[in-house]
């Protein structure tokens, strides 16, 4: 994974927020992947953005993927959703996103509640350790990669995982077409 000098990630929870080192510890034992195939590396946080860190990483975007947090309401009550995308790409947050939220419209949740309701920081939320009865929406291109970078709930760290451990946790649906070129 470029230069990123990776290690298990259960075993540096200090490269971690603290909902993604709890989700860690339950990953269960007979999980397709096993938790040490969960790699962490540090990152400069300054860098922590996709763009500037695959460049400074040598990380192709490709290789990269970004989790957004998705809002929409429905009947007064706000639903959340993550997707998961190559970096390569953009969520399809109005066409796909919405209609699995099954709601009139949806758009990225405010910077606020995303940090307050993951426990994680902006620009490191990651699928892993968000709230369970949150759908984790991941693009099928993300599954299909041999090793995927995403973030690990802080800044100043990334995950590097087999892009098919994500299409099994807790909440996961892969979809289709969740994303569009960038």
């Amino acid at each position: 994974m470029g230069t990123l000098k990776t290690e298990p990630a259960r075993l540096r929870t200090d490269l971690l927020a603290p909902p993604v080192a709890a989700a860690l510890a339950r990953w269960p034992a007979d999980a397709p992947v096993d938790v040490d195939a969960v790699l962490v590396a540090p990152i400069d946080p300054d860098l922590a953005d996709t763009a500037a860190f695959c460049a400074a990483y040598e990380v192709g975007l490709d290789e990269s993927a970004n989790c957004v947090v998705v809002a929409g309401k429905r009947e007064g009550v706000i639903r959340y959703a993550a997707c998961l995308v190559l970096a390569t790409t953009r969520a399809d947050v109005n066409g796909v996103a919405r209609r699995a939220l099954d709601v009139r419209k949806a758009s990225f949740a405010p910077m606020t509640d995303a940090v307050e309701l993951t426990g994680m920081e902006y620009g490191g939320i990651t699928p892993i350790g968000l709230p369970p009865q949150w759908p984790i929406l991941v693009d099928a291109r993300v599954v299909a990669t041999p090793y995927v970078v995403i973030g690990s709930g802080v800044r100043h760290s990334k995950i590097a995982l087999p892009g098919a451990a994500l299409a099994v946790l807790p909440g996961a649906q892969v979809v289709e077409n969740l994303a569009r070129s960038a």
